[in-house]
């Protein structure tokens, strides 16, 4: 006689409980065993995810992050493998040049489907290797030398901005219309990338709009992405649904309009010469030098490496991770300037002495000695807006990692440093580390020479941290840093700008990067002479 399964043989409540008691032991035999048990940090955190989906899911993982670091202290665990550490000394450890600690299976989720298939591009990828092979062909595009080239088509779109908040805040019958300043900055940038990358603005500051609904669709995928980062094998059985939303996916929405640019881009180059090729600012063949212009040169000297695939991948990479963070710091920069009217009237003094021209230069804007306050307010933007609100995670290689404290993380366990933490460190920036105040940058009365090089060292070391750090630092923060300078002299220079209700605060959403909206002003053109 056969023996039937003990499953089949016990009344359903019965297999149930052992189920779940199967489940429960495994829970608690895996808590006990871990390297990590001793690590303080929320007591669902040690057995599951799901604590990290629930904080997620609710827009308050910096905060959430912020008070139990300063409950716990350096390290804080955060799920059965990830641990989230707070001291700056770690970040040259973990986030080094030679990328030891490799990027953790969050980063999965980011990788693109193209043609149905997933694809690692330079920003998702975890291996070292393909990062530096696609990294190699395109890095002195956008170094700080590589930047300076593309400071046209950036004044193109900054005179672009001007024009339209002019036509429609500023003269006739519109003066004195409410304006969201944060919906301009946000189609400011976005242009402002079309216009570097391909030439050609996108359309969004012209009809003062959501072109296709593509800002949005680019917030969506980004918040999407840090969901289902917190899961990362989840993620790979949503990429095997042939009937998931489009909108969620990680970068459909832009794959295909990058293609497009590309594709007129090499058609154009197939045509005749126009009469304006010779013009400094083209590329051979009437066309403008930008972005595409330098991947297709990267294709001549890289064959091997960049494909057209390559190139579309990089130019969705410059669309979609170079819009929100520089829009995102900009709009902190306003709102903070706004809020603290003492802060706006010194830059204001400032920029007023130094004359400057319109629009001014970045030379001339990124000028220490000339607009030092000028510096002060951008770095402090920086600081206390950072555009990432998660750990930036990383796997521990072998050997491990030792703590300061002595404590123990083995190799294969995941750790991370959270740049929306760290630059509220009050034993680097000071005991106000909460508030914006520039003046934490300058020298402070009394204090010598040494002391303030000293002091603004280790804040410059950790700021540096809002762009990611090693070998996978923010491969935009040049031209990020570019305009940041740029449009915020420009526009206190040139306007006067102030809320329309001072007591109203601004709406934050905070996904993998911290969004900000809602900045509604009233906007008047200054009776100041500008150099035009």
């Amino acid at each position: 006689m056969a023996i039937l399964p003990l499953a089949f043989l016990l009344p359903a409540a019965q297999v149930t409980g052992l189920a779940v008691a199967a489940v429960l032991a495994y829970y608690i035999i895996c808590y006990l065993t871990s390297p990590l048990k001793d690590i303080p940090g929320p007591f669902l955190a040690k057995f599951t995810n799901c604590w990290r989906v629930y904080d997620y899911y609710h827009l308050i993982s910096p905060e959430t992050q912020k008070k139990l670091h300063a409950k716990h202290g350096v390290a804080v665990r955060l799920s059965p493998n990830l641990v989230a550490l707070n001291d700056p000394a770690l970040i040259p450890i973990i986030y080094n040049t030679r990328g030891t600690f490799r990027k953790g299976d969050f980063y999965s989720a980011s990788d693109a489907l193209v043609h149905g298939n997933k694809m690692e591009h330079i920003f998702s990828t975890r291996s070292n290797q393909f990062h530096l092979e696609q990294l190699t062909p395109i890095q002195k595009f956008y170094s700080i030398q590589g930047v300076r080239a593309y400071e046209n088509p950036i004044d193109r779109a900054m005179l672009l901005l001007c024009e339209q908040l002019d036509a429609r805040f500023v003269e006739g019958s519109n003066a004195g219309k409410t304006c969201d300043i944060a919906d301009w900055i946000s189609y400011f940038a976005w242009d402002l990338l079309g216009e570097i990358t391909w030439s050609s603005e996108m359309g969004f500051m012209k009809t003062g709009s959501d072109i296709k609904n593509m800002i949005y669709i680019g917030e969506l995928s980004m918040m999407y992405l840090g969901l289902i980062g917190q899961v990362p094998w989840f993620a790979k059985l949503l990429s095997m649904n042939p009937y998931r939303s489009k909108a969620i996916d990680a970068f459909d929405h832009v794959i295909h309009f990058s293609l497009a640019r590309l594709t007129e881009r090499l058609s154009a180059l197939k045509s005749p010469p126009s009469p304006d090729a010779g013009d400094p600012e083209k590329g051979g063949s009437g066309v403008k030098k930008d972005y595409i212009t330098s991947f297709l040169e990267a294709k001549q000297l890289y064959p091997d490496v960049v494909t057209d695939v390559n190139i579309v991948m990089y130019i969705l990479t410059n669309i979609s991770a170079g819009a929100d963070p520089t829009a995102t710091v900009q709009k902190a920069i306003i709102y903070h300037l706004l809020r603290n009217p003492s802060v706006l009237d010194k830059l204001r003094a400032e920029l007023d002495g130094a004359n400057l021209p319109f629009p001014v230069s970045y030379e001339e804007a990124h000028n220490s000695s000339k607009l030092p306050y000028l510096e002060a307010v951008i770095m402090e933007g920086l600081r206390i807006h950072p555009t990432v609100g998660l750990c930036l995670e990383r796997v521990v290689p072998d050997p491990g990692l030792t703590l300061p404290d002595g404590r123990f993380i083995p190799a294969g366990k995941t750790v991370g440093l959270n740049p929306s933490v760290m630059t509220r460190d009050r034993n680097v920036y000071g005991p106000d580390a909460d508030i914006f105040r520039p003046e934490r940058w300058l020298r402070r009365y009394g204090e010598d020479a040494e002391a303030y090089a000293e002091r603004l060292r280790k804040m410059d070391e950790l700021n540096m941290f809002v762009w990611g750090g090693g070998n996978h630092t923010y491969l935009e923060r040049f031209l990020a840093t570019t305009s940041l300078y740029k449009i915020t002299a420009m526009l206190f220079s040139r306007y006067d700008i102030s809320l329309e209700n001072p007591t109203k605060e601004w709406v934050l959403r905070r996904h993998w990067m911290v969004y900000n909206d809602n900045i509604k002003v009233k906007i008047a053109r200054r009776n100041v002479p500008v150099k035009e």
